[in-house]
């Protein structure tokens, strides 16, 4: 059976080596994932810390492996052997925190980036019997820290469920109103720009629920159409078309009102949190700690250059401040995740020092020690294991296109526990620190997941990839090679170089530059990937991609000096590494192309735009044109509000310098992208026909700013192929 197996497996590699290397690469195969390594999903540590349970691949089981080998040592739950299961697949799973209840998730629907409603099941591991939890689809279901309740949001309201009075639900809200009051579960412009879906925990003793409120009544809406369409048709507007409307406070515009509130499940009285803090000030996160008597609020005013930790009693409401970070410019939004609680001390990841690093403080808010230090960007603090005093981080000590896995001991002793240097680390702890799944990548190897020690022993490997590898290296395709250069102000910049495979120093080569270049972002990493930019490499053109001035993983002022004005220094970066590709004697400097999706399609149009003369054609992908249009958490970590810096906003919008446009232009946008709203392709298009400029532009119905779905992908890279073929 295992040389059938592997014979299947050879002719299939065989197979498609042959069609590879007959037709050569192909944006549809980029598209299908063929080169896309394969991940491992729905990993969960169980309490021992020697076990963890994964997903199967086809989703109808839940099974437990040991960390120590590996290897498979049972399983937890099948839907072909439960009882009373009438289930053919489950989306994912939850334990309760003693593991004797499952929480099942299936008919799983998205909301928006985060969020998403489903139906669930619960099942007892005990006498494998599978229930219905509650009736129709729900959010964010939150088991009580005793195992024995569970609280979840519906329609906007919180209900709990105890399982130990005849799963028994009871309402906890009553006020929860579409775009209008939202309790428990964030409004879009928190879950879009704080990275969270859920707002709603018990106490310790499980006697309580805290939850944030939202009242976004007073939030302007925004509405945009919706038609029939295809993949999937919405039959609902064969004959009319109709619309989606929801709160989105864009720039200097009111946000949703929000307040703490704690429900005591004995005596159902509600309480509102005493914060002091003004009606503009946002509330991204609350924890509790290990003290049933100290929720811990975490707040940001309105400017996001300040953070404040209160402790608040849940049955008083009384608060009391315990930590103030404060910043010149603004802070992180990786800030919220850092904060951790422990027995008597917590954790945060502050950039007080110019470099983001780990500081241990204790419960009542005195400064323990700095645990960090270095000019180098800790990304992750995974935990602290307070039995050994050992740290476990990620950072890119040794260069900004890296990370690695490390700990440090009380002494400051540093150990990195991943084993490649040059790559793309990262990792998942088990309960206890004991082990670790860690994932390498680089730009030669798909990901590669290892089980390791927490000495860095490597004790199995889960999965290499190899096929994938064995796929690309079949495909003969072009490699990245780093390259750094310096700028006429002094500013140096890394970036990647893809050449045609049979490249020729004394030929000249039309150059596409791709980018993002958002505020802490990074595209110059060593790490695997196979794009479209691949393809056009195959295709004959030498792809590159800067990180300019404002992009991550070099410290705080590399990042932060484009605070209030985003966009014109990246601009003048995306230009000056074009002006350097233009000197290498192997490239045409007079076919330069650029091009970019979301905050790369903006800084494609601000390039264009900056009066060089310099790119002879460009793409913007679902591009913002002005930060007026945009969301206010975002826009304003940045740039403040509009009120406060018009001169800024006009410095960094694409209408500003429209006069200044010179090259081959092709806008493309989803009509229904809820993030970059079309209106900032409309108004811009306009601007451009009143100018006189020519331009090409793309709809595409009912996608969002991701622009997929059905044959979509398959369309836009054609799309964008051709375009750059036809004036490149």
């Amino acid at each position: 059976m295992v040389k059938l197996k592997f014979s299947i497996l050879l002719l299939a590699l065989m197979t498609m080596t042959d069609i590879l290397a007959s037709s050569g690469l192909t944006i549809e195969e980029i598209n299908s994932g063929l080169f896309a390594p394969k991940g491992i999903r729905n990993i969960v540590s169980m309490l021992d810390g020697e076990h963890y349970t994964q997903l199967s691949d086809d989703n109808t089981q839940i099974v437990k492996y040991s960390y120590k080998t590996g290897k498979q040592v049972g399983v937890v739950f099948d839907v072909k052997t439960a009882r009373e299961c009438s289930l053919d697949h489950i989306d994912g799973y939850t334990f309760s925190p003693d593991e004797k209840r499952i929480l099942i998730q299936t008919e799983t629907t998205p909301i928006y980036r985060h969020s998403y409603t489903a139906v669930y099941y619960l099942f007892n591991v005990a006498n494998n019997k599978l229930q219905k939890l509650t009736e129709g689809a729900i959010r964010i279901p939150t088991f009580s820290p005793d195992g024995n309740q569970l609280a979840f949001v519906r329609d906007n309201d919180i209900f709990l469920i105890k399982f130990l009075y005849g799963y028994a639900e009871s309402r906890v809200t009553k006020d929860g109103e579409l775009n209008k009051v939202i309790n428990g579960a964030p409004d879009w412009v928190y879950e879009e720009e704080f990275a969270f879906n859920s707002a709603l925990t018990f106490s310790p003793d499980s006697k309580m629920i805290a939850y944030i409120k939202w009242n976004e009544s007073n939030v302007p809406t925004y509405t945009f159409p919706l038609y029939k369409g295809l993949a999937p048709a919405l039959d609902e507007y064969a004959d009319y078309p109709g619309t989606y409307s929801y709160k989105y406070p864009i720039a200097g515009q009111e946000n949703s009102e929000v307040s703490v509130m704690t429900f005591d499940i004995f005596t159902k009285v509600t309480k509102r949190m005493n914060l002091d803090i003004s009606s503009e000030d946002y509330i991204p996160r609350i924890k509790f700690t290990n003290d049933p008597d100290k929720l811990a609020v975490i707040t940001l005013n309105r400017h996001q250059n300040r953070l404040d930790l209160y402790y608040a009693n849940p049955k008083t409401g009384v608060c009391n401040l315990i930590l103030r970070e404060e910043n010149d410019r603004y802070l992180r939004d990786n800030i919220l995740e850092s904060i951790q609680f422990y027995d008597n001390n917590f954790t945060i990841i502050s950039e007080r020092n110019g470099w983001p690093h780990i500081y241990l403080y204790t419960l009542s808010g005195t400064l323990v020690k700095q645990v960090t230090d270095g000019e180098y960007e800790v990304k992750r603090l995974y935990g602290w294991d307070e039995e050994d005093d050992l740290f476990y981080y990620l950072s890119n000590e040794g260069s900004p296109l890296t990370t690695s896995v490390w700990k440090i001991d009380r002494r400051g002793n540093k150990t990195r526990l991943s084993d490649d240097t040059q790559g793309i680390n990262s990792a998942g702890f088990s309960a206890k620190y004991n082990y670790f799944i860690n994932s390498f990548q680089n730009v030669t190897t798909p990901n590669v997941y290892t089980i390791k020690d927490n000495r860095g022993k490597t004790l199995c490997t889960l999965k290499d990839n190899s096929e994938v590898l064995e796929l690309a290296q079949a495909a003969n395709l072009p490699q990245k090679e780093f390259f750094t250069f310096t700028t006429a102000d002094g500013t140096t910049l890394n970036g990647w170089m893809m050449k045609p495979l049979d490249f020729d120093a004394g030929k000249k080569y039309p150059v596409l530059m791709y980018q993002y270049s958002g505020p802490g972002s990074q595209q110059v990493l060593d790490a695997w990937s196979v794009s479209w930019e691949t393809y056009m490499t195959t295709q004959g053109y030498i792809t590159v991609c800067v990180d300019g001035r404002g992009t991550g993983g070099r410290g705080e002022d590399f990042e932060k000096c484009t605070y209030m004005s985003i966009g014109v220094k990246e601009a003048d970066d995306q230009v000056a590494a074009a002006r350097y590709l233009g000197t290498l004697p192997y490239v045409d400097k007079g076919r330069i192309g650029i091009w970019g999706w979301s905050y790369g399609g903006y800084m494609t149009l601000m390039s264009m735009c900056q009066g060089a003369k310099i790119f002879k054609v460009g793409i913007a992908v679902a591009a913002p044109t002005d930060w007026r249009y945009y969301d206010s958490v975002y826009t304003e970590r940045y740039m403040r509000t509009p009120q406060e810096n018009d001169t800024g906003y006009d410095k960094s919008s694409v209408f500003s310098r429209i006069d200044k446009m010179h090259g081959k232009l092709l806008l493309v946008h989803g009509s229904a992208d809820d993030n970059v709203h079309l209106r900032n392709m409309m108004e811009f298009s306009e601007a451009l026909v009143q100018e006189g400029i020519d331009f090409d532009m793309m709809v595409y119905t009912n996608r969002n700013h991701g622009i997929a779905g059905g044959n979509t992908r398959n369309h836009l890279y054609n799309k964008l192929t051709n375009y750059i073929k036809a004036n490149l």
